[in-house]
């Protein structure tokens, strides 16, 4: 069973959303872990560079979150949209993550 969440994000930490970092956002106080996103971690360079792309990639956009049931630690595993853009292929695009392809199903 497939459960979508659904925001709009006016701030990245604001309305609904919330950004730990480039592969887990928090919709609605839910924390959900982009399906097939692998992001370095926030104690790296890199980390906080991904985090800060995405708190730039969301602002202002409206997303929605189907949720695959899935759980990992305290997050729910899912696939978010900005508008009909996949943010974890967005995230990957832009060269901040890799697709970690055993659970994107290769959809990157």
């Amino acid at each position: 069973m497939t459960a979508v969440v659904a925001f709009f994000a006016t701030t990245a930490s604001a309305s609904g959303v919330q950004v730990r970092d480039a592969d887990t956002i928090v919709v609605k106080g839910t924390p959900v872990r982009l399906q097939g996103v692998d992001a370095p971690e926030l104690g790296t360079v890199a980390g906080r560079d991904a985090r800060r792309w995405m708190l730039n990639y969301v602002r202002g956009k409206a997303v929605e979150c189907q949720l695959t049931g899935e759980r990992t630690y305290d997050r729910y595993v899912g696939v978010c949209y900005a508008g009909e853009q996949d943010i974890g292929a967005a995230v990957i695009a832009a060269g901040h993550a890799l697709d970690c392809a055993r659970y994107s199903g290769r959809r990157m």
